[in-house]
């Protein structure tokens, strides 16, 4: 079965905006294809406001969350994996869940990295064809058939 993952963080999601509160993510910024300005990351981890009045073209499906929000006055674009989402969260009661590390192959995310070396990520819209650059194709080709647990 696929991951269960999407469908709750966007039921909590849905749920926190419903009951009038602000949601938080929980974020392992080191995780692959995580771009959050880094800055932000403490611990190798990020604490992200993702109200609709704190970010602009929010989008969540089920493979990742992307918004424009401002760091210190300086516009970025986020990308988030959902497998790089550790919780969810209201920030006024703290009301929200955790989710648990799982297992994922590089190979089964899609993206394509752009050549001005910006940490901006497009998210690739068909899933048959990949682009990645050459630097990603030889690190999975190392990796190829191996799998990444997500460990705290």
């Amino acid at each position: 079965m696929s991951s269960n993952r999407p469908y709750l963080l966007k039921a909590f999601y849905d749920w926190i905006l419903d009951n009038e509160c602000t949601p938080y993510i929980v974020v392992e910024a080191d995780m692959p294809h995580v771009a959050v300005p880094q800055q932000t990351v403490k611990d190798g981890q990020v604490v992200l406001n993702i109200s609709p009045s704190a970010v602009q073209l929010f989008n969540m499906d089920k493979q990742q969350i992307t918004f424009s929000a401002r760091f210190g006055g300086v516009p970025f674009e986020v990308y988030i994996p959902i497998y790089a989402i550790s919780a969810i969260y209201a920030q006024e009661n703290g009301a929200g869940t955790m989710f648990p590390p799982e297992e994922f192959e590089l190979e089964d995310v899609d993206f394509e990295l752009e050549d001005d070396n910006s940490s901006h990520i497009s998210v690739v819209e068909s899933t048959s064809e990949k682009t990645i650059s050459e630097d990603d194709k030889k690190q999975n080709k190392a990796k190829k058939g191996s799998h990444l647990s997500i460990v705290k």
